[in-house]
């Protein structure tokens, strides 16, 4: 139990006392405070505010917030590479640097979003610029997997206009893989005359490579002015997009290097940014006060392969000002022949770069397509210097604004300057024709994508296809036909004076072009742009009824899609007329009506993108007047009714009969153009059937077909002198080609005769018959004849000599000769990199190689997908060019097999041409099953005919 408390009497009384006089006092203090109250109401305290809780987490989509603009770069980059090794030596690929970018907060933000890849990045600062208060860095963090560089910070930046500076220091590593900035090599004769390595540093920003050399706001509306010096080692030079500033000595590390700061750039996009270091000599000319200057090996300067290019550039430039009334926005401009470059050339502003075959040509060695190749490069990517560079897309689903604008362009540059070549007519061989085959499968896709289906960096270098190139250039030739030259390039003016230095989007071209027309241009061209495909015209003659529907080599359930379009057409009494077709029909038009035998031809010059699909008796009415005077259908409608026709049977709205009987006319035909239409129509029908019993009979009547077309060269052939016209030297080499591919033995031996002597020691062969020549000539050679050749490539200093030996190497029928020339793509000492691909393309076009290299890329895919699949040009046209003659059901078990081992992540790029692949594979089969006999019989009763 409990102890008990005793308290005494005393202690009692006085406890009281005190209670009650503690009560009283609580009393009178609860009094004084009610009457306090009374006379001042207290305030209610207010509630305390919810802090803003700091946000974390990368930003929704892959696109970067637009809470900040940049203005301008201060970007210093130190390459520690040596063009010369130094004895004893290491090759030092690192490279260092730090950037300043100023920009502007217009939206609140605790978070800086640019772009970085594959840096390491070690000191970061962010400055108020006014205050030069330093805004503190919670922390930062590189994103590898989405390439965002996100910087979390101390403090909330102000979205009131107020302008900041982020200070990056950072290093990173040259790469040997032909993006962002990478390493490249040569030879050079020394002292001793010995070969002698020498190296350099080049560029590929496009489309999202900057981020792999700084961070930076990598988006193409995100433009912003560039300020850049180069540190670099001494006897080297650096190049960068504007005129050198200075030059000057420094001292780091108790070495000494040069500093190169160039002046101001204009204000432009990341992707348009380049530097080259090297030991290169120039040609160089002005342009308007402004310098010009072609760069090379110095080997090549000195021997003169870049004086055409010096020649031509200046004219291009004054065509290209004249026709936009604006003059070319820079005060100097470089051209660079690099001996690695993925892309055939890049635009970037002030510093174009090529592969050396775009841009070096020597004369009575370089082909005439050589030539022409150099011009027309050089055209596209000085076009770009317009469009593309001083008017920007928004975003990279309307590249074709830049890329379809340079592709046409560039064809009415080259024509203002080689008037004789007949250039424009050729861009519908060149252009046309190809991507319209593309386009005419449910995977292509539309030229013009909605933003939300471009984001990753595999589905923007997708987009660098013949889609975005090709089809965009006809679409713009198309309009300028329908608007009329003049009126194009008055709202072209238009557009560029209102976008320069900005950036636009497809309704923004098409709103110029109304001003000028006063027509509702973006009706009528937002179904070209917006729509996958494009259309086929049936009209039949006999009622006048014409309909359009979208031509699909596939054909299922009509879409429904309809285009509106410009029609040209002209009927056997001459007379030409347009029209403009603007529903699906069918519709009742007496204008496309003939009578007696009268006959109707549509789309005059190829002018519209689309297809023409006639009733049988207007087919047969104009294969008729083909086979009795040609001349009378224009020459481009000559080709153009062989390639509608072989497509049209293709996709099952003709007999495939039909369609060859277009080609019997060709025995009397001496042009070009239905010739080469001819070719690549035909050469679908030799992909198909050159392992199948329909190859002899076809090779009988393409030998007869052909044979008076080369005895019509016999003559230039035989004394070995080149035809004036650009086209009869590109007729010459069909001639030659047919004729030994198809068994006819004078050209073989003919083709023999040429290559041993060379052998000998003496070539006579003209340099626009070499390709051909060689290759017939190893084809029908043996070992000693390939490594003969092979040794030639080797000793070959002119890339597009290098080129020629490297297509005829992969004709030889030898297999463990292809197979080791497949290994040889391997090893960058024997193949370039940038040619590993187009090397494997070219023995799988051959039959012999076709299976080799299928089951190589297969084999290597790992290796080729790592090595190129980055780049602008990914690797989807290795999967296009080995899959090419696919026609079995096994094949395309293989396809789908192959597709569905490689995730999305393993696949890249390559998606969409491997779903193109797949679905034209199934086309290729039902084809051949459903006319094999048919083909078999008709080649059969034509050579008996004979």
């Amino acid at each position: 139990m409990a102890k008990g408390v005793y308290i005494s009497k005393t202690l009692a009384i006085a406890t009281v006392v005190l209670t009650l006089s503690a009560l009283g006092g609580i009393i009178v203090m609860v009094t004084l405070y009610q009457m306090q109250i009374a006379r001042n109401r207290p305030v209610r305290p207010p509630s305390p505010v919810p802090t803003t809780p700091i946000p974390t987490g990368l930003p929704p989509t892959l696109r970067l917030p637009e809470n900040l603009i940049p203005e301008s770069y201060e970007l210093n980059l130190k390459l520690h590479l040596y063009t010369r090794l130094p004895n004893a030596t290491e090759q030092d690929y690192l490279f260092e640097g730090n950037s300043t970018v100023r920009f502007k907060c217009v939206k609140d933000t605790w978070t800086i979003f640019l772009h970085a890849l594959d840096l390491s990045v070690e000191t970061v600062i962010v400055t108020q610029e006014n205050t030069r208060e330093n805004i503190g860095v919670e922390r930062y963090t590189l994103h590898n997997d989405s390439n965002f560089f996100e910087i979390l910070l101390k403090k909330q930046l102000k979205g009131n206009g107020d302008y900041y500076e982020l200070f990056t220091k950072f290093k990173g590593e040259l790469l040997d893989d032909l993006t962002g900035l990478y390493p490249s090599q040569y030879t050079e004769k020394g002292h001793d005359d010995k070969e002698e390595k020498r190296f350099l540093v080049a560029s590929q920003m496009q489309a999202t490579d900057a981020r792999k050399v700084f961070p930076c706001f990598d988006e193409p509306a995100m433009k912003a002015v560039f300020n850049i010096t180069i540190i670099h080692r001494p006897n080297t030079r650096a190049i960068s997009n504007a005129k050198l500033d200075n030059e000057r000595y420094v001292e780091e590390e108790g070495n000494k290097w040069i500093a190169s700061t160039f002046a101001t750039t204009p204000i432009m996009s990341t992707y348009l940014l380049a530097v080259t270091v090297n030991e290169f000599m120039n040609e160089h000319d002005e342009h308007d006060k402004k310098e010009i200057s072609i760069w090379a090996r110095p080997e090549a300067v000195a021997a003169g392969h870049a004086t055409y290019a010096m020649s031509i550039t200046g004219k291009i430039l004054s065509f290209y000002e004249k026709k936009f009334n604006l003059k070319y926005p820079l005060n100097k401009l470089d051209q660079v022949a690099l001996p690695d470059f993925s892309a055939g050339a890049m635009e970037n502003w002030g510093l174009t770069m090529y592969r050396e075959s775009a841009l070096l040509y020597k004369e009575s060695v370089s082909s005439s397509s050589d030539k022409e190749w150099v011009a027309i490069v050089i055209a596209h990517e000085l076009a770009h210097q317009w469009f593309g560079n001083l008017v920007t897309m928004k975003w990279w689903n309307n590249l074709w604004l830049s890329e379809g604008f340079a592709t046409y362009i560039s064809y009415l540059g080259v024509d203002d300057i080689e008037p004789t070549w007949n250039i424009r007519d050729m861009f519908v061989l060149k252009e046309i024709q190809p991507v319209m085959e593309l386009d005419s499968l449910n995977a292509s896709h539309p030229l013009s994508l909605s933003e939300s289906e471009i984001e990753t960096a595999s589905e923007i270098l997708g987009l660098f296809d013949s889609i975005t190139y090709n089809k965009g250039a006809a679409v713009l030739r198309m309009l300028s036909a329908y608007m009329g030259e003049e009126k194009f390039f008055e709202g072209l003016r238009k557009y560029l004076e209102r976008y320069k230095y900005k950036n636009a989007d497809t309704k923004d071209l098409w709103t110029c072009m109304k001003e000028v027309t006063h027509e509702e241009i973006e009706s009528i061209m937002t179904s070209w742009t917006e729509q996958v495909g494009y259309p086929v015209i049936n009209i039949n003659t006999t009622t006048g009824e014409i309909a359009q529907e979208q031509f699909l080599l596939k054909r299922g359930k009509d879409p429904g899609l309809e285009w509106q379009v410009p029609i040209t057409y002209m009927k056997s009494d001459f007379v030409q007329k347009k029209d403009l077709l603007k529903d699906k029909g069918p519709v009742r038009k007496p204008a496309y009506e003939v009578t007696d035998d009268g006959w109707l031809l549509v789309n005059l010059n190829c002018n519209g993108y689309y297809r023409v699909n006639y009733d049988e008796q207007n087919w047969n009415r104009l294969i008729n007047q083909l086979e009795t005077n040609h001349e009378v259908i224009p020459l481009i409608n000559r080709g153009q009714l062989i390639d509608d026709a072989f497509n049209l049977a293709r996709a099952k709205y003709i007999n495939v009969t039909l369609a060859l009987s277009t080609t019997k006319y060709l025995i009397n035909e001496t042009e070009y153009f239905p010739w080469e239409s001819a070719v690549n129509n035909l050469d679908y029908f030799i992909l198909m059937f050159d392992r199948s019993e329909v190859y002899g009979p076809m090779q009988k009547y393409l030998r007869m077909q052909v044979v008076p077309l080369y005895n019509y060269f016999q003559e230039y052939t035989d004394n070995a002198t080149v035809p004036r016209n650009l086209t009869d030297q590109y007729n010459q080499i069909n001639a030659i080609s047919l004729a030994c591919s198809n068994g006819f033995t004078e050209c073989t031996d003919m083709a023999t005769k040429l290559f041993n002597e060379w052998k000998n020691g003496t070539n006579r062969i003209p340099a626009h018959l070499k390709p051909t020549i060689y290759c017939n000539a190893i084809a029908a050679g043996n070992e000693d004849d390939w490594d003969f050749a092979w040794k030639k490539y080797e000793e070959a200093t002119l890339a597009t000599e290098q080129d020629v030996l490297r297509y005829a190497l992969s004709c030889t029928k030898i297999i463990w000769l292809l197979n080791r020339y497949l290994e040889y793509t391997l090893d960058p000492n024997k193949i370039k990199k940038m040619d590993a691909v187009s090397t494997i393309n070219y023995i799988a076009r051959n039959v012999a190689g076709q299976a080799l290299a299928w089951d190589f890329i297969r084999a290597q895919w790992t290796y080729i997908s790592h090595l190129y699949g980055g780049g602008i040009i990914s690797v989807g046209g290795i999967i296009d060019d080995v899959t090419e003659r696919f026609s079995t059901d096994f094949e395309l078990q293989q396809l789908k097999q192959f597709r569905n081992e490689l995730d999305e992540d393993g696949l890249g790029p390559t998606t969409r041409a491997l779903d193109q692949a797949i679905e034209r594979t199934e086309a290729n089969i039902k084809w051949v099953k459903e006319t094999k006999q048919t083909v078999l019989n008709w080649f059969i009763e034509q050579t008996q005919i004979h």
